[in-house]
C-alpha cells in the first residue's frame, strides 16, 4: 500500500480573500494529494473550530512542528491518519490544531492514495460496488450571511432538477434557471446591478416572500412546473435571525419577529405554498422538537439540519431520537477530519437520514467534496450554481459521467 513520503502545507485565500490552510501529502515519492479548506460564514455554534485563535498561521505552524509524524503511514488508512491528528488535538472541536488543519490533511492523503492506486477518490473512500450522482441544488438568490443588507433575511434559495435524468440536464437545468431569473431581475428592476452573493446567487433588494415569488416565476418562464421537473429549496439559516435573549427569531431586513410558533407556521407556509424539495435550518440550531414538528408536517420535504446537526454523529443521533429531521448536511470541516464526517455518513445511512454533502461560502477550486458526495450516497450536492469555486464541483461531477462506473441519479 502507498506510503506517505512527504507533507508540506501554506497559507492561501479561499474565495471571500480570506486566509486559509492547503496541505500537499506525497505518496511514494510520486503521488500527490493536494487540498485546500473552506470556511463558512454561517457557522454552527457546535461545529469544529476552523483554526486555533482564529489564525491559519498557528494551524499551519503546527503542521510543520510535527510533519515527520506522518511519514511512513499508509496515505490509504484514514483511521491512522485521523488518529495522529487526534494525538495532537484532545479537543472535542480541534480548537488546538483546526479543523481545517484536520480538513485537508485527511482529504489530501486520500486523493494521494487514490492516485497511487489508480482509482477515483470515491472508490478509495468507500467500499460500494454501485454508486449514483448525487443530484445539485444549487443557490440561485442569496441574503442573510451570504449577501449585503437590503437583500432577504433568508439566506439562500435554492433550485434542484428534481426529474433530471441524467447529470448534463441536472446542472444545465439549474444554470439556465440562474439566467433566467436574471432577466426577471433586471426587468422588475432596471437599477439592478447583478450583484451576487458568496456562493453565486443573485442579491436582489427583495423581501422574502417577494424574492421566492420571482425565482418560481423564473421556472415558470421556461416552462419549468415546481415540484415535478424542477423544485425549490430554501436555507433558511435560522440561527442568525435567532435571539435567545428575547427568545423571538428577528427578521430584521424585513421588519418582523417570530415568536417559536410564528417560525414554525412561516416555514411550514413556504414549503407549503413553493412546494419546497429541501427545507433547511427552518428553526435555530437547538430547537430539535421544532424541527421535528416540521419534519413530521413534510414527510415529503427534506427537512435538513445544518447548524442544527454540525456533521456531528453524537448530535445526529439525538437528533435521531427525536425524529428531528429526514436529511441532514455533510461539511467535512464542520466535523474537522474526513474519518469523523464519514462516521456522521455512516450514521445517516444507517438511520435513513438523507445526506447532503455540501460547499462552504468561502470555498476553493478543490473539487474532493464532488467524490465525497458520491462515496457518501448523498442524495445532493450543494455546491451553488456559477462562479469558478462552485463550477469545479459539478465540472467533477461531469468528467466521471463518462466513464462506466456511475450509473444514474439518486432518488430523493
Amino acid at each position: 500500500m502507498p506510503k506517505i513520503t512527504s507533507v508540506e502545507g501554506r497559507i492561501l485565500f479561499n474565495s471571500r480573500g480570506s486566509k486559509t490552510i492547503e496541505v500537499d501529502i506525497v505518496s511514494d515519492n510520486r503521488f500527490l494529494g493536494r487540498v485546500c479548506s473552506p470556511s463558512g460564514a454561517s457557522v454552527g455554534k457546535y461545529e469544529a473550530v476552523s483554526f486555533p485563535n482564529e489564525n491559519p498561521e498557528d494551524s499551519l505552524k503546527i503542521l510543520k512542528q510535527n510533519s515527520q509524524k506522518f511519514i511512513g503511514l499508509e496515505s490509504s488508512d484514514l483511521k491512522a491518519i485521523h488518529d495522529t491528528l487526534r494525538s495532537l488535538d484532545n479537543s472535542n472541536n480541534y480548537s488546538i490544531i483546526g479543523g481545517s488543519l484536520a480538513f485537508a490533511v485527511t482529504i489530501a492523503s486520500m486523493e494521494s492514495a487514490s492516485k497511487a492506486l489508480e482509482q477515483p477518490l470515491f472508490k478509495t473512500l468507500s467500499t460500494d460496488s454501485e454508486f449514483k450522482f448525487p443530484i445539485p441544488i444549487g443557490n440561485i438568490l442569496g441574503g442573510g450571511a451570504h449577501a449585503g443588507p437590503g437583500t432577504p433575511d433568508i439566506q439562500e434559495i435554492l433550485i434542484c432538477a428534481t426529474g433530471a435524468k441524467t447529470i448534463e440536464d441536472a446542472i444545465e437545468t439549474n444554470l439556465a434557471v440562474h439566467k433566467e431569473l436574471r432577466k426577471v431581475l433586471q426587468k422588475q428592476d432596471p437599477s439592478f446591478t447583478n450583484g451576487r452573493g458568496d456562493e453565486g446567487g443573485w442579491a436582489p433588494k427583495l423581501e422574502n416572500l417577494k424574492a421566492l415569488e420571482v425565482s418560481a416565476k423564473a421556472c415558470e418562464n421556461l416552462g419549468f412546473t415546481l415540484g415535478k421537473e424542477v423544485a425549490l429549496g430554501v436555507d433558511f439559516a435560522s440561527s442568525t435571525q435567532w435571539n435567545e435573549g428575547k427568545g423571538k427569531y428577528l427578521y430584521d431586513r424585513a421588519g418582523f419577529e417570530n415568536s417559536t410558533g410564528e417560525q414554525i407556521d412561516f416555514a411550514a407556509d413556504i414549503i407549503d405554498k413553493f412546494k419546497l424539495i429541501y427545507a433547511e435550518d427552518a428553526v435555530h440550531e437547538e430547537a430539535f422538537e421544532d424541527m421535528a414538528e416540521l419534519a413530521a408536517k413534510f414527510p415529503n420535504t427534506l427537512v435538513t439540519g445544518d447548524d442544527l446537526t454540525v456533521t456531528s454523529k453524537d448530535i445526529l443521533t439525538k437528533a435521531i431520537k427525536v425524529k428531528a429531521c429526514n436529511a441532514a448536511i455533510l461539511k467535512v470541516n464542520q466535523a474537522g477530519s474526513l474519518y469523523d464526517a464519514l462516521e456522521f455518513a455512516n450514521v445517516a445511512n444507517q438511520n435513513n437520514v438523507k445526506l447532503i454533502t455540501s460547499h462552504r461560502s468561502g470555498e476553493s477550486t478543490d473539487s474532493q467534496i464532488s467524490h465525497i458526495g458520491i462515496a457518501t450516497g448523498s442524495k445532493m450536492l450543494k455546491v451553488g450554481v456559477v462562479g469558478g469555486e462552485r463550477i469545479a464541483k459539478l465540472n467533477e461531477l461531469l468528467r466521471l459521467s463518462g466513464h462506466d462506473f456511475i450509473c444514474g441519479m439518486a432518488e430523493i
